[in-house]
């Protein structure tokens, strides 16, 4: 091949665009905390994070206010379509952050059912992502007061334990999001929902440890 024409295949070659990657898909499950200002609302955290992550990433907000992990909770997330979208979006990394509505006494009442059906949700999730997959179980924010039926001791105390048995029986990475609002009371106004201050730095600490 003459040496000209050779240089003139080289350089189309060259010129070609590369192939762009797939972005990371991300998918959160959760309850109001999740939902925030709306599933769409560049306020609700989980946008924020896909903020912070940029364009490698594509981040969607599955969240559904008043929504319990427990399938004998009286709003299961089972039940909502949003459950169903999240396996059709077949996400890359799924962030869960349910529980907040199970403290509830009409809810707790099935308490003997939340690390199973916490591990089936999992499962569930995992038929429809890859192999290498990763879901994340959040720790819940600080309950400070009673509110909405929610209850500290509960979220505080009983159930963070059953959340560390289902993380260490289902491989699960952990997001604690306890620790970085435990000594701000004033950024959760209601004793249970982040204040705009407390989702921002809620979406801090997940946008560091997705990148990790």
């Amino acid at each position: 091949m003459k040496p000209i024409l050779l240089l003139l295949i080289l350089t189309s070659i060259s010129l070609l665009p590369l192939q762009a990657q797939e972005p990371i898909k991300v998918a959160f499950v959760g309850n109001s905390i999740t939902q925030g200002p709306g599933r769409e609302h560049p306020g609700s955290f989980p946008l924020l994070v896909g903020s912070m992550l940029g364009d490698a990433y594509q981040v969607k907000n599955f969240g559904v206010s008043g929504r319990t992990l427990l399938k004998k909770g009286d709003f299961p997330y089972w039940n909502e379509p949003q459950f169903e979208e999240v396996k059709a979006f077949r996400p890359d990394v799924v962030v869960i952050k349910l529980g907040t509505n199970d403290s509830k006494p009409q809810n707790w009442q099935h308490k003997a059912d939340f690390v199973e059906d916490y591990l089936d949700l999992i499962r569930e999730f995992r038929m429809h992502m890859p192999k290498d997959g990763m879901v994340y179980i959040i720790l819940p924010v600080p309950v400070t007061r009673v509110n909405f039926g929610i209850t500290p001791d509960v979220m505080n105390n009983e159930q963070r334990l059953m959340l560390f048995e289902v993380i260490q029986k289902s491989g699960a990475e952990v997001i604690d999001l306890y620790t970085p609002l435990m000594d701000k009371p004033e950024l959760l106004p209601d004793g249970v929902h982040p204040n705009a201050e407390g989702l921002t730095i809620m979406a801090g600490v997940i946008s560091r440890r997705i990148r990790l």
